[in-house]
């Protein structure tokens, strides 16, 4: 009889495991007909990671186990037209993706939240301090961010060419999974001397951007290089991490980072040597640490 209410008291507590479990993923509508796959785990202040383009929310997957063992409460969403989230036709610009993060801090009733944004990510961080006052926010992270401005104009001439941003665009529409394996070697930093990242990983980082709907992998690139966000950043009054590594091929830290830091007052800049855009892989235990220190400062 002992041994049968044993089992049966962890089987409830299974149970109540898997519930538990299954109420960490969720769908949030944040528009008509448009839901957003989030994932939430942990306990404590709360950590919005939003992902880069044209990846989903997996790609923090070494920072969410992390801070979760560090007494945070992680949230990790899919953007519209990524991942497991809905895809709409249109939506992508920062604006209306701003508005969806709007919509997951107040729908999960989020309180004294840090933002965490990489690359495409921080468009969205920037853009809910200038649109919505940064409700809820107390603190910001910028890693490997395309902010303030990426396009060159001849008030931003150390930017990428027009003609840059459209020759990306045609390779997408003639071969986008082509286009993606070929962009993954930049981002990590892979050549036939440096290979830090296996194989095996650098495809499977190929095939989480392979779900991108074709729509969105195009409309995001295009609000990714051609938004500008200068006259933004004095919006952001909370403190700010600028994390960016100095051999970025993707966004390279001259037009990026550098910008940054120089017109958000309150901020501490951190400069990865050596490092590639994905240093969230390759710097992986540099970057949890940084933000651990940042998170608890």
């Amino acid at each position: 009889m002992e041994n049968s209410l044993t089992h049966a008291n962890i089987s409830l507590r299974d149970s109540e495991f898997d519930i538990q479990l299954q109420n960490t993923d969720k769908y949030i509508e944040t528009a008509q007909n448009v839901k957003l796959y989030v994932r939430d785990y942990g306990k404590g202040k709360p950590v919005i990671l939003i992902h880069g383009w044209p990846l989903s929310n997996e790609m923090w997957e070494y920072q969410i186990e992390f801070l979760v063992q560090n007494n945070f409460r992680v949230i990790a969403y899919d953007r519209r037209g990524f991942g497991k989230s809905s895809q709409p036709w249109d939506g992508y610009d920062y604006d209306t993706l701003s508005d969806d993060l709007k919509e997951i801090i107040e729908q999960l009733q989020l309180e004294n939240a840090t933002l965490v944004g990489f690359s495409m990510g921080g468009g969205e961080v920037v853009r809910y301090f200038s649109r919505h006052a940064g409700k809820g926010v107390t603190k910001a992270a910028l890693i490997s961010s395309i902010i303030p401005f990426l396009l060159k104009t001849d008030d931003n001439p150390e930017g990428r060419p027009k003609e840059k941003g459209e020759a990306t665009a045609d390779a997408i529409r003639e071969d986008r999974i082509g286009f993606l394996e070929n962009f993954g070697k930049t981002f990590f930093g892979v050549n036939i001397i440096n290979k830090p990242l296996s194989t095996p990983l650098l495809e499977y980082y190929r095939n989480l951007c392979s779900l991108a709907s074709p729509r969105a992998t195009l409309k995001c690139a295009e609000s990714l290089s051609n938004t500008d966000f200068r006259d933004e950043l004095q919006a952001i009054k909370v403190p700010t991490l600028i994390i960016h590594g100095d051999d970025d091929k993707n966004v390279p830290i001259e037009v990026s980072s550098q910008k940054t830091a120089e017109a958000i007052a309150n901020n501490t800049f951190v400069i990865y040597e050596g490092a590639p855009h994905g240093l969230f892989y390759t710097e992986k235990d540099r970057l949890n640490q940084d933000l651990l220190n940042f998170l608890n400062a």
